[in-house]
């Protein structure tokens, strides 16, 4: 059967790119609105039948090429420890928040991956019911932007906590970072044992530091974790994504990655220069776009094709989450774009 994004992932483009978008199980949907009315957030990530009818959703409703797990990134840190809580309009808010050596010391890693076994029902669950043409996408969060959420409590704006402790307490910040990341090796190598075909790990606030700060800090454990993977399932198709991340994309050529996601900041073109033209790159539509009339939709998705055409190959998606308040006319105006593609000559 043919796995057009597979495909794309592993070297063999298509004419038509493949496409999904990031967050597409979500809140701009109606169904998924229907759903959350009546469930918790995290009851919806932790009910293996919900979180199947959600990730199918959009597969549904627009034949995206790709099937993204529906969980969260922070859905492991209760089992190490943390209590959290998804506060409307605020998100998620850690009520005890990571600060001190004795914080990063308590928290847990043996088992933690092991805590989760309805994330790997999901996925096998998914198996079964995804059509064969689509590819199941697992994924977690980066160390780094996990520690952003632990150290701050929540979302933030300057991350001042996190970044205190990487300058004034180097050996408590590499302590959470060491942990994080070996949860996340045995967390991601049971999502692909489970069913993913593919995994992404975002780094949604890496692009906050700077190339010498995510150099020093951040990159060691990110390389180690896609390394740690590569050596596990050398067929699994990986892609790192880091938003605002253009900066160290140089650095990003020694990652045992196979496909880098890029924002809207920076053209397809510039980003496959920067990282060496050795990745795969997926992106980078404004999700704001989708707020256009057709003709702009239209123009922007062409343009991005085209970029993509010209690198060593493409997946279409956005250069970053669409938008709750995306009007869903504008999704499949879209996939008809995409789908009507063709090369110029």
């Amino acid at each position: 059967m043919d796995k057009p994004l597979l495909n794309a992932l592993q070297g063999k483009q298509p004419e038509v790119p493949p496409v999904w978008i990031m967050r597409q199980a979500g809140r701009f949907l109606p169904e998924y609105r229907a759903i959350r009315a009546e469930n918790s957030f995290l009851d919806m990530c932790k009910t293996p039948e919900l979180a199947t009818e959600v990730t199918l959703l959009p597969v549904e409703k627009f034949d995206m090429d790709g099937a993204i797990l529906f969980s969260d990134i922070l859905i492991f840190s209760e089992p190490m420890g943390m209590n959290l809580e998804f506060i409307e309009g605020r998100g998620p808010v850690f009520h005890n928040p990571v600060r001190t050596r004795e914080d990063v010391e308590a928290l847990k890693t043996e088992g933690v991956a092991g805590e989760v076994g309805f994330v790997y029902e999901t996925l096998g669950s998914l198996s079964k019911y995804l059509p064969e043409s689509k590819t199941l996408i697992g994924f977690a969060g980066a160390p780094f932007t996990l520690a952003c959420y632990m150290v701050e409590g929540g979302a933030s704006r300057n991350y001042t906590y996190l970044k205190a402790m990487m300058y004034n307490d180097e050996r408590s910040f590499h302590l959470l970072m060491e942990k994080l990341s070996t949860v996340l090796e045995g967390y991601l190598s049971s999502q692909i044992q489970a069913g993913a075909e593919v995994i992404q790990l975002f780094d949604t606030f890496g692009g906050v530091l700077s190339c010498f700060d995510y150099e020093r800090y951040v990159f060691p454990y990110v390389k180690r974790i896609f390394n740690t993977l590569k050596g596990q399932f050398p067929g699994t198709p990986l892609i790192y994504f880091a938003k605002n991340g253009f900066s160290f994309f140089p650095l990003l050529q020694e990652l045992k990655a196979d496909c880098l996601g890029v924002d809207w900041s920076v053209s397809l073109a510039d980003a496959a220069e920067r990282s060496g033209n050795r990745f795969i790159l997926q992106g980078n539509m404004d999700p704001v776009v989708l707020f256009g009339g057709s003709d702009v939709i239209e123009r922007e998705a062409k343009r991005v094709i085209e970029e993509g055409r010209k690198i060593k190959g493409h997946v279409f998606n956005l250069g970053h989450g669409i938008l709750p308040e995306t009007p869903v006319d504008s999704v499949r105006t879209l996939l008809e774009v995409i789908r009507c593609s063709q090369p110029l000559s």
